[in-house]
């Protein structure tokens, strides 16, 4: 996250275990998705855990252009797509499945956007008043952050299952904050807050899993 080196790594190793163990639990292919949510949170939280030690050195590591452009398609690629994805896998109903397929055609064209931004011109990472800033960061750009907002949080708020629901929940408050108080920083913040619900997914596992293991304790 956007706070230190040792706050990157404890995230991803804490959203790491979680990740394993919510696929773990896993019972039906249509959970994957949002189970290996914390996987992908880890994998990002590292990336940016050996940026911050690359950004550190004295002239910074040659790495560090190779992990800004893996942070950023993390951040501005993959989880606008991934989220509306999650949460159409385990959405049964008809009306809020059409309203998640929106957000995931909203995702896929602010994910090809973003993707073309990256891959078309320079960007760069620094630390900048003790937190990680990418150039080219779209938070300044309020009609693009409130659509990636849209893809991303709106569809697990639309979901009928509560776990999802109360994700979306904690992205849109963790997004809020990460703008008023962190802006230049945001994208690096708004993940910090997205992993750090990776906590609400595996409660929905383990939660779930005890309901199958009671109903077949009952059964017996």
């Amino acid at each position: 996250m956007c706070f230190s080196a040792t706050a990157s790594f404890a995230t991803a190793a804490m959203t790491g275990v979680a990740g394993i163990a919510a696929v773990a639990m896993v019972r039906a292919p249509r959970d994957l998705p949002l189970a290996a949510m914390p996987l992908f949170f880890a994998a990002q939280q590292a990336v940016e855990g050996f940026l911050w030690l690359g950004l550190a050195q004295t002239p910074p590591s040659p790495a560090t252009t190779a992990l800004t452009y893996a942070f950023l398609v993390f951040a501005q690629v993959f989880w606008p797509v991934w989220a509306p994805v999650a949460a159409l896998a385990i959405e049964p109903s008809p009306g809020r499945r059409r309203a998640i397929l929106a957000c995931l055609a909203s995702g896929t064209a602010i994910a090809a956007y973003l993707g073309w931004d990256i891959a078309s011109r320079a960007h760069t990472a620094a630390i900048v008043g003790g937190h990680i800033v990418y150039t080219g960061d779209y938070s300044r750009a309020e009609p693009l952050a409130l659509a990636y907002l849209a893809a991303t949080a709106l569809p697990l708020l639309l979901s009928s299952r509560r776990a999802a629901m109360l994700l979306g929940v904690i992205i849109l408050i963790g997004s809020a904050v990460a703008y008023d108080f962190y802006r230049e920083a945001f994208v690096s913040v708004w993940c910090f807050f997205a992993a750090a619900a990776s906590a609400v997914i595996l409660t929905h596992f383990e939660r779930a899993r005890r309901r199958a293991t009671a109903a077949a304790v009952a059964k017996a």
